[in-house]
């Protein structure tokens, strides 16, 4: 082996470490183990970091305190925030929601209450729209070429019919229960129940608008055509010198600007036409009050009202009257309401009836074979007075008609022209 502690084969050995500590006459000395000198070295820095971070903690504490403070304040303000997003959206969604329904409810009270208006007016045009049928009828006005009968008909038999709206159909197509959370940017349904609903109300309000827009202008239209008729009887019957006792004339008119609401409107429209039917029946009455039909209807004329030839003497004489040609017994028929005045034999009329009309008119029916009617008796056009014949001075069978006023024979042919303008409107 080699001196000093050296190995030929591992080299040199080392040592441990040896302490030693001199004191006085004592030597102590300690022999230190590698092992046992990382142990002390190790738990030395482990006490100096240990104290470090103690130290480090104690200065630092308030400041990590702080900031974990602001941050958990940080999270708790953004969950509060968000929840408050949540809440306004939740609300908004169920405000517009209860705005919707509150429209619908709107716009169905609406709805009820044009119904209940049209059904009203159904009951008020019923009967006026049956005397304008009675009074006006089918006939078209006069001048009027483009009213048709069928029109007539349609347009009085969508008036007679109320329409009718359930509150039920305004949810039809949509069979979603109603949820607070749809809205209207719902972007898997572009299309909501409230769009739906208000598609539904402008279809039934522009209906309801039709309908009414159509009563008014049918009771005008009937207005206006009774107005017509009463102004053709009144002319006709002015044309030949006959009077009628009607005010017609609407040219002078005038007054303040009143502006009407809907109902008004219709009021007004009814009123003028209660007004034009009551005109028309005025003319009416006062045009059957004139002999205007005639009393022998598909007989020819014989001899005419004015001067011929006496057909017993061969000279000038005046003819007062119309001679139709009839045979023994056909039925004489009175050609207006009257009065019976006079029944029997007179002269040369023969059997003779005459029948008082009012306003100064009066007819007569001579040579009559029989007589079946007597003075006094209220007649009406049309009633059988007797049959005809030739009784008196006559030279055959016929009827003997004429019309006087006031006493003095007037020309029963401008009595019959008239009758025939005016029959289609009485």
């Amino acid at each position: 082996m080699k001196p000093n502690g050296q190995s030929a084969v591992f080299g040199r050995r080392k040592e441990p470490h040896t302490v030693i500590i001199a004191r006085g006459n004592e030597i102590r000395h300690f022999t230190i183990r590698p092992w046992l000198a990382a142990f002390i070295g190790s738990a030395l820095a482990a006490i100096a970091i240990g104290y470090l971070l103690a130290t480090s903690y104690l200065v630092l504490r308030d400041d990590l305190i702080g900031a974990t403070t602001a941050r958990q304040a940080r999270m708790q303000q953004g969950y509060e925030d968000r929840i408050s997003a949540l809440r306004a959206q939740v609300d908004r969604i169920t405000s517009r929601q209860l705005l919707d329904q509150q429209l619908m409810e709107t716009k169905v009270s609406e709805l009820l209450a044009r119904q209940t208006q049209l059904s009203q007016r159904h009951g008020r045009l019923g009967p006026i729209l049956e005397r304008a049928e009675n009074e006006v009828g089918d006939v078209p006005a006069a001048g009027d070429t483009a009213t048709k009968p069928d029109e007539h008909a349609d347009a009085t038999g969508s008036l007679s019919q109320a329409p009718t709206y359930s509150v039920a159909s305004l949810s039809a197509g949509d069979t979603r229960p109603f949820s607070p959370w749809s809205t209207r940017s719902d972007p898997l349904d572009s299309e909501t129940a409230a769009d739906r609903a208000d598609k539904l109300f402008v279809s039934i309000n522009a209906s309801l608008k039709a309908i009414e827009n159509q009563q008014l202008t049918r009771v005008a239209t009937l207005a206006d055509n009774a107005y017509r008729n009463a102004d053709a009887i009144s002319q006709a019957l002015e044309a030949a010198g006959l009077p009628v006792d009607a005010e017609l004339d609407k040219n002078d008119v005038g007054g303040p600007l009143v502006q009407l609401d809907s109902s008004m409107i219709f009021d007004s429209k009814v009123k003028e036409l209660d007004e034009a039917l009551d005109a028309l029946d005025q003319v009416k009455k006062e045009a059957r009050k004139l002999p205007l039909t005639n009393p022998a209807p598909g007989r020819a004329v014989t001899s005419p009202f004015g001067v011929r030839t006496d057909p017993i003497l061969g000279t000038a004489a005046l003819h007062t009257g119309m001679d139709f040609r009839a045979p023994i017994g056909m039925p004489a028929k009175v050609t207006a309401a009257g009065i019976v005045t006079k029944a029997g034999w007179n002269g040369g009329y023969g059997r003779m009836v005459e029948v008082d009309h009012g306003n100064g008119f009066a007819t007569r029916y001579g040579h009559l074979s029989e007589i079946d009617v007597t003075v006094g008796q209220k007649l009406a056009a049309g009633d059988v007075i007797g049959k005809t014949g030739s009784s008196g001075r006559s030279t055959g069978p016929h009827l003997h008609y004429e019309v006087r006023h006031n006493g003095e024979a007037v020309d029963p042919l401008r009595f019959l022209a008239v009758g025939k303008k005016v029959a289609q409107y009485l």
